[in-house]
């Protein structure tokens, strides 16, 4: 089996899927992170010289391949991949596949990327913390229509990690 964590950005898709793959002894890929190895440079470096365009045809590209050539896996997705190209369809339509919306309140999520925006190319760009709160905002409701398709639906808000993934853990079995 697949596990697909989706969710927007800092909703905890990397660190509760590293936790996970740890309790449920599989393989662990952030998806983000293989593409920065294949490509050799930053998810940054892309959307700067490429453009965004760009860096959804090649997430689409790995996650396609990844599905494809893989098993035992716990994968974590962009806040953005299941958006793109069809991607939640791919996600969706996978045979052995499960995906997993990590649901968080927007109040939390703001909280969460105001401490490392510099690193997110999608809102580095922004000055103000009342700009950042609509832009994550606005993301979110146009988002959420794709997140809300995944098969399970688990909200994080004020629970410790090693609770979540119990209950990740207790809807896989």
């Amino acid at each position: 089996m697949i596990v697909i964590l989706i969710g927007y950005m800092a909703s905890g898709k990397s660190s509760l899927g590293k936790l996970l793959s740890k309790k449920v002894n599989y393989q662990f890929i952030d998806l983000d992170h293989y593409i920065e190895e294949k490509e050799n440079r930053s998810v940054s470096e892309i959307f700067r010289t490429e453009g965004e365009i760009y860096f959804r045809k090649l997430e689409s590209v790995y996650l396609k391949k990844i599905i494809e050539n893989s098993n035992n896996l716990i994968l974590s997705v962009g806040g953005g991949t299941p958006c793109y190209s069809g991607n939640m369809d791919t996600i969706l339509k996978a045979k052995n596949v499960k995906s997993i919306y990590l649901q968080s309140s927007l109040e939390k999520l703001v909280k969460r990327l105001k401490r490392n925006k510099s690193k997110r190319p999608l809102i580095a760009h922004i000055e103000t913390d009342a700009l950042l709160n609509e832009f994550i905002g606005k993301h979110l409701f146009e988002r959420s229509q794709f997140y809300e398709q995944a098969n399970i639906k688990i909200a994080t808000d004020n629970k410790p990690k090693k609770e979540i993934v119990k209950e990740l853990v207790s809807t896989l079995l």
